[in-house]
């Protein structure tokens, strides 16, 4: 690969790097105004980061080379890394005095809008980092959605690339300008936020929790002010509100735009978004059963904590309501199937994603139709769309990479000491990226502050792995990939 290529690369995650930075002025001004000596952490850590950054992005002008597959590749992991490295700084040098592998797995977390924390003692924290951490997530969700929909569909290893978003006179995509496009996805993206922030604070939380809470919620992403999460506040109204949020962040973005935008309502019809919500619903209504005939929960507490539980998940929020380890063993079971399967894509939510297990299985039903009438032809369709051979190839590939990768991670956290409940449910929640996962440990009524700091390291790996679809990741650690 040629010199400009990386010269390319590095500017564009400096001048991330700097943005990021000056978003660091917003809690050091959280803790100015609550006269908390973390500000100049803050500003320092901006001072410090964004100066580094403008020399950087000076060293590196220029012309650039062509875009191309390689620079997406490239420039998508070196973003992440980069970002994920300056987020951890305010937490590196906080008064909470975590060292650099906790604060490195906070910002990732953060970040990848995972949501996982070894951070305890939340009520009594910082106000600063909490709103950092709840900026982490929401500026995530935002590069998440960006991913989706314009830069993996591109390089065929994630997003909806076999799928045209069409308007109702032509097949192209539905706005002229990707610009246009991208401020309507924005626009909807704040007024969600704004919307969940009013609903929160009018159903009884402060104000400052309800601005965290609604950037963790629009981002799926599941950093709380409180150490017991959204049980806190003992609030049957606000699960319930959470649960719209969670599972409206899960649809895809460009779906909701152009039902918003366009008033497109055949746009709901993807199958995806059928798909999704028909499994949320099954499994949230099997918790709700369970929970009021075996545990004798009423009927309408048993439905709000069965659908919030499972939106959770499901969406990768990652919030809790209550400890759900100790509803009985088929809701750990249902917590844990639910962890693999994800949202939309184009969505802010992670997993395997609904639109897989539609290729998923299709694939598999034409092949058991080509063993009964070898002859015939057997084509995959994603609705009406006809998914071509490398799209096909492209998913199993990424199941295949997945299971392999949650195997290989479980063993290394097995060979550091873990018990299996840990090791599985650890990486599966991380490359996921869900928050919580199972066991006394790291289950929603723990954390993660407790793993070592190679445990700390691995997960975060596994994090950006899900969070950038693995397959983005994995490409460049091939040899053939730094050839010329």
């Amino acid at each position: 690969m040629h010199a400009p290529l990386y010269q390319t690369a590095i500017n564009i995650a400096a001048k991330a790097a700097f943005y990021l930075s000056l978003a660091m002025l917003l809690p050091a001004a959280v803790d100015l105004f609550y006269g908390h000596p973390n500000w100049r952490v803050f500003a320092g850590s901006a001072f410090a980061t964004g100066g580094l950054s403008l020399l950087a992005i000076a060293a590196t002008q220029g012309g650039s080379p062509l875009f191309s597959r390689k620079m997406g590749f490239l420039v998508v992991n070196l973003l992440w890394i980069v970002v994920s490295l300056v987020g951890a700084v305010p937490f590196w040098l906080s008064s909470l005095k975590l060292d650099f592998a906790k604060a490195f797995f906070e910002s990732v977390s953060g970040i990848t809008t995972t949501g996982s924390t070894v951070i305890s003692g939340l009520d009594h924290a910082p106000p600063g980092i909490l709103l950092w951490r709840s900026v982490l997530h929401w500026l995530g969700g935002i590069g998440i959605v960006a991913l989706g929909l314009f830069v993996m569909p591109y390089l065929r290893v994630g997003g909806m690339s076999f799928f045209k978003m069409e308007s109702s006179d032509t097949t192209e995509k539905p706005f002229a300008r990707i610009v246009t496009f991208t401020r309507a996805f924005i626009l909807i993206y704040v007024v969600m936020t704004v919307t969940c922030t009013i609903i929160f604070s009018y159903l009884g939380m402060s104000r400052f929790d309800a601005i965290n809470h609604a950037m963790s919620t629009v981002a799926t992403g599941g950093f709380s002010t409180h150490d017991a999460s959204l049980g806190y506040f003992n609030s049957l109204p606000i699960l319930w509100v959470a649960t719209f949020f969670m599972t409206l962040s899960s649809l895809p973005f460009s779906v909701l735009i152009l039902f918003i935008v366009r008033g497109r309502l055949d746009t709901l019809k993807d199958p995806q978004i059928i798909v999704f919500l028909s499994y949320l619903t099954a499994l949230a209504l099997a918790a709700s059963l369970y929970q009021r005939i075996v545990n004798g929960v009423s009927a309408h507490e048993a439905l709000a904590h069965g659908f919030f539980t499972v939106s959770s998940i499901l969406s990768t929020t990652g919030f809790a309501s209550d400890d759900y380890m100790l509803w009985g063993e088929f809701i750990v079971a249902l917590a844990f199937a639910a962890t693999f399967m994800g949202g939309c894509s184009g969505s802010t939510a992670g997993g395997m994603k609904a639109y897989r297990f539609i290729i998923i299985f299709n694939s598999i039903r034409a092949g058991l139709f080509k063993l009964i009438y070898p002859n015939a032809v057997h084509t995959v369709r994603y609705g009406k769309t006809l998914v071509d051979i490398d799209v096909q190839r492209t998913v199993f590939m990424f199941f295949t990479a997945y299971m392999f990768i949650w195997a290989f991670g479980s063993l290394a956290m097995g060979a550091m000491g873990y018990d299996l409940v840990t090791a599985v449910s650890a990486v599966a929640t991380a490359l996921s990226n869900v928050g919580a996962g199972l066991g006394p440990i790291i289950g929603p009524a723990g954390n993660f502050s407790t793993l070592t700091d190679p445990a700390l390291y691995l997960l975060s790996l596994m994090m950006l792995l899900g969070r950038l679809e693995i397959l983005t990741v994995l490409v460049i650690l091939t040899p053939l990939f730094w050839r010329d």
